[in-house]
């Protein structure tokens, strides 16, 4: 029986390294698989998945606007399993058409992404997911001080950053991942300097 798979992570916890990972055991069994990536990360350019050390596959590229469950009906070969990189990105819209995929065509979906933006609000795919996934399961990463890291943290120049817009790619930012106690000190510690 297929299922919803929701498999999120705080960034650099190797969310894209697994994803590559099933995509080849799937492949090394003469299975066949879609891969998917929405167009809005175009951090290492469209209609590629790549990890943070460089290991990157082909994938289909998701517009915001798109159709999954007719794509994928539309196909003229059997696709075994659908795995989505950076699902978060995805609307609720397309994560309903995920889960019409699993119930009706009886293929299972793995998506990975991150739980919360910067903010540690929802993105637009990942709260449904969470809703309606038959299967969530975290991937850990650790924070600086060793626990458990659960947040993303945007620096832009250095200073931690709890405004903004939710989704900024190839900007001057750069995050880390940290866990709820550092978050609340690097926020306190940005607003000690203004």
């Amino acid at each position: 029986m297929a299922k919803l798979y929701f498999r999120y992570g705080a960034m650099g916890c190797g969310k894209t390294i697994d994803l590559l990972k099933v995509a080849y055991n799937y492949e090394e069994r003469n299975k066949k698989i879609l891969v998917l990536s929405p167009a809005k990360d175009d951090r290492y350019g469209v209609g590629k998945v790549t990890t943070r050390i460089g290991i990157e596959r082909e994938s289909i590229v998701v517009p915001e606007d798109m159709n999954i469950y007719q794509y994928v009906c539309n196909l003229d070969e059997k696709i075994d399993t659908i795995l989505v990189d950076e699902a978060q990105f995805l609307t609720k819209t397309q994560v309903y058409q995920l889960s019409d995929i699993v119930d009706y065509l009886d293929i299972p979906v793995m998506c990975y992404g991150l739980r919360a933006d910067f903010k540690t609000n929802f993105f637009q795919g990942s709260g449904p997911l969470m809703a309606i996934a038959d299967s969530i399961e975290e991937i850990k990463t650790v924070c600086e001080c060793g626990k458990k890291a659960t947040i993303n943290m945007r620096f832009i120049n250095g200073r931690a950053m709890s405004d903004g817009e939710q989704v900024v790619i190839g900007g001057n930012e750069s995050y880390k991942s940290v866990c709820r106690k550092y978050y609340k000190k690097y926020i306190q510690e940005s607003k000690e300097v203004k």
